[in-house]
């Protein structure tokens, strides 16, 4: 299982935040994210045959990752410079590298990950890895709720699910499901969750966190570290000078606010 993720860097993570937070704050946010999510892998690879991993970039910038990430995490880059077919452009260029360059390690099931869920259940991991296990060339697909995608796993590294995907829209869920569809593959989806890169996405990380559903074992993992940096930053007095509430969700959960895709490898942050 791999996170995709920039190497934090003031200005170039996390700056659709600006003016709520400053650039340096950001990146901090940014890194408090990774901290919790790669701890939560962890947690997953005490429980199941996985191997947690940075899918990083740009080239050589592991080293920025050393202060944040837990002992026995691996790397792979995911800049975007592997040849790919035409058609595979964008973020589809990074997904493919870093699942191509895992099944040439040899792994035999690949997931990738966003770097913006700091509260992604374990038991949403854990389930996806059993899923991936299964020794059947399937997808398996952990869907935002405003139609991208949290996670994606494979048993190979079909370019097809890259290709032809409108990064950033409402249709990469559903285009990928239909990619996978059309190459005769079973297609899993996961419970639905959302991400973190706005006001509005943000005022809801501090909503679960102040319904405190972290008591609950099979609900959002605590990620202790971007919480703490929340409170010590008086975030929330911020959101609401800012005016920012948030907005009730859908039946299904669904926020108005959630991301459309793995955002970890765009420039924008």
């Amino acid at each position: 299982m791999a996170i995709m993720a920039k190497a934090p860097s003031a200005g170039r993570v996390k700056s659709r935040l600006s003016p709520l937070l400053s650039p340096q704050e950001a990146m901090e946010l940014g890194r408090c994210f990774l901290s919790d999510m790669t701890a939560n892998l962890a947690r997953v690879a005490q429980d199941a045959r996985v191997d947690p991993f940075i899918a990083f970039a740009p080239a050589g910038s592991e080293a920025a990752f050393d202060a944040i990430v837990p002992p026995g995490t691996g790397f792979v880059l995911a800049d975007g410079s592997r040849a790919a077919p035409p058609g595979v452009v964008g973020l589809g260029l990074c997904l493919l590298q870093a699942a191509a360059l895992l099944f040439d390690a040899g792994y035999g099931a690949v997931a990738l990950l966003n770097a913006d869920s700091p509260t992604l259940p374990t038991s949403l991991l854990l389930e996806a890895a059993r899923l991936l296990l299964v020794p059947r060339d399937r997808v398996v697909i952990g869907p935002s709720f405003d139609g991208g995608y949290y996670l994606i796993g494979t048993r190979r590294a079909h370019t097809e699910l890259f290709h032809a995907i409108d990064w950033s829209t409402e249709q990469v869920a559903e285009q990928t499901r239909q990619r996978a569809l059309a190459l005769g593959l079973e297609v899993i989806d996961l419970k639905a969750w959302y991400d973190v890169d706005d006001a509005h996405s943000l005022q809801r990380l501090l909503h679960e966190f102040a319904l405190d559903q972290v008591a609950h074992p099979a609900s959002a993992y605590p990620a202790p570290v971007t919480r703490a940096f929340l409170e010590q930053n008086a975030v929330a007095v911020r959101l609401a000078i800012h005016g920012v509430t948030m907005k009730p969700a859908a039946a299904d959960g669904s926020s108005p606010h959630s991301l459309r895709n793995l955002d970890a490898a765009k420039s924008s942050g």
